[in-house]
């Protein structure tokens, strides 16, 4: 592999290293390729195979596609996508669905000219086309720790160890990971990535406004001939949350008979009763929604954070070394629920940079080409009409929230970019959002039935989540006394009801109430880093190649 890293790890260089194989990163290298051939690049993948840890809706804006590889969407090999034909929205209230007449829609929330289809398939796509350009992917390899150099800039990355037992020891099978050197290294890991984090918080990158997140989840089931509609995209918002809880469901119709069945909530919700995973549970049993479940049956589920801050909550995306990218970035157009288009805009804005600085002989610097790019590129343009929806919906709840959120998008439209309310700021972060349960009443969630609805444990069994049992626990509780005086005796223990996997609980004791950790249903999601009301927990990769493996997301 070549020499030794000063502390024992063997080394592997690089031009350009990628710290996740998603569009954004998968698009960063396939550019730097198209510029200079002669560049090397590395892919360093934390999902055991391209695609294992993507999930998206996903209703998918070709831009990125077409800029990146014109004329691919004709090829024979290019992933199946539905265009989409039928676009929907409502409003739910227990018993009805009141349809949103098209024309209140603002233009941009259009989805004509849109396809529907899995991300993780477009991904593994991509990494062909990659590979065949000659990036090498590493995938089963998590990137656990920057690396500095003398003046503290990024200099590569190091994946994690292997074969640690639980108390940390190095066991039978340990293998130490491997330092990856870089005269750049791009963090394309998605939402509240644990190398981005910790780069924001090193370099000072955080915007002024604070980082927005949902919590989205996803199901796909294959349903009756008579209720699949290919092509038809739906929308909803109102029921099952109260108004004062942002969020809304989606159903996506695709190829062989096959739907998206998906919900997502924002995570500055203040109830910490509050269930996200049952919600979702509750959406499917609408009457207009129940009928056409019955008929089939569920074959996959996933669950993911989402970048929701918008424009004011994008930090500065460029460190001594290297840059942020995607969702990393928080490129996501909320109202769209779209990420993907801009976030491989983002890896070719970036790769332009790259290159430029690679043939001026730089290394280890700024990539401010890149900084100064995207405001004025297709990204920037995407969220800035739509940056008020957010902090819109979040004051004013979805009633009166999403009808201004509507004006102003027609005031952007209208007057490209002009809004009556400037730029509206975010507040707090979702994790401060969360009041004391003793505002609150406990909420009595219905049983699984099995047929549409279903509970945490046979929803994370889809999910195909492997992880080694006797490894160091992947999520780090900081301080084990305030997780118990604050998360449990104040906030009511949220953390059992906002994981979607099952992954925490609070067990009464004769000692009093412990907090369980099972690490092993960890579907990496991100959501406990987020709104924990303590910012007690943090999430670090487990060993590489562990967690889901989707197959359809």
């Amino acid at each position: 592999m070549g020499d030794r890293y000063p502390d024992d790890r063997e080394v592997i260089e690089c031009d350009v290293l990628i710290v996740g194989a998603g569009p954004a990163g998968l698009a960063a290298a396939i550019r730097v390729k198209q510029n200079d051939p002669a560049i090397q690049v590395i892919v360093l993948e934390k999902g055991g195979e391209v695609g294992a840890h993507i999930i998206s809706g996903a209703v998918i804006d070709p831009i990125g596609i077409d800029t990146l590889l014109p004329g691919a969407r004709a090829r024979s090999d290019f992933p199946r996508l539905v265009p989409v034909e039928e676009d929907r929205f409502s409003f739910l209230t227990p018993k009805r669905r009141i349809p949103v007449p098209p024309f209140l829609l603002p233009s941009l929330m259009s989805n004509h000219g849109n396809l529907i289809g899995s991300l993780g398939e477009v991904c593994r796509w991509l990494a062909a086309e990659a590979e065949t350009l000659g990036v090498e992917i590493y995938a089963g390899f998590a990137g656990a720790e920057l690396l500095h150099g003398e003046g503290g800039e990024i200099i590569g990355v190091a994946s994690g160890d292997s074969g640690r037992l639980r108390n940390g020891v190095p066991g039978p099978r340990f293998e130490r990971g491997v330092a990856l050197l870089a005269k750049y290294t791009l963090l394309a890991e998605g939402a509240r990535g644990s190398l981005s984090k910790a780069a924001i918080a090193r370099f000072g990158l955080a915007a002024a406004e604070p980082a927005k997140f949902g919590l989205g989840f996803k199901e796909i089931w294959e349903i009756a001939p008579e209720h699949h509609r290919p092509g038809r995209v739906e929308h909803t918002m109102g029921w099952p949350l109260r108004n004062d809880t942002g969020g809304g469901g989606f159903i996506y119709h695709y190829g062989n008979n096959q739907v998206a069945v998906g919900f997502v909530v924002h995570l500055d919700y203040t109830n910490p009763y509050l269930s996200p995973f049952e919600e979702f549970q509750r959406l499917k049993t609408h009457p207009s929604i129940r009928p056409m479940l019955e008929s089939g049956r569920r074959i996959g589920y996933a669950a993911r954070a989402i970048s929701e801050g918008g424009w004011q909550s994008v930090p500065r995306l460029c460190f001594p070394g290297g840059a942020l990218l995607g969702c990393a970035a928080g490129f996501v157009n909320v109202p769209r629920i779209k990420g993907s288009h801009n976030a491989m805009l983002s890896g070719m804005l970036a790769a332009d940079a790259v290159c430029s600085a690679l043939t001026g002989g730089r290394r280890h610097d700024e990539l401010l080409d890149y900084e100064d790019a995207w405001r004025v590129s297709p990204i920037g343009r995407d969220l800035f009409p739509v940056r008020n929806v957010k902090p819109l919906w979040s004051r004013f709840g979805t009633l009166l929230g999403i009808g201004l959120a509507g004006l102003d998008m027609w005031a952007n439209t209208v007057f490209r970019g002009w809004s009556p309310f400037g730029t509206l700021r975010h507040g707090s972060s979702d994790a401060a959002a969360l009041r004391s349960a003793s505002a609150f009443a406990p909420i009595a969630y219905p049983r699984a039935d099995g047929k549409v609805t279903y509970d945490r444990l046979s929803s994370v069994y889809l999910t195909n989540t492997r992880h080694a049992e006797d490894q160091p626990v992947h999520l780090q509780v900081l301080d084990p006394d305030l997780q118990k005086r604050s998360e449990h005796d104040i906030y009511a223990g949220p953390s059992a009801r906002y994981c979607p996997a099952g992954v925490y609980e609070w067990r009464d004791t004769e000692i009093g109430a412990q907090f369980v950790i099972n690490a092993q249903n960890c579907i990496h999601c991100k959501t406990c880093d987020i709104k924990d009301p303590n910012g007690n927990i943090n999430w670090v990769p487990p060993q590489g190649g562990e967690g889901p493996i989707y197959d359809r997301m």
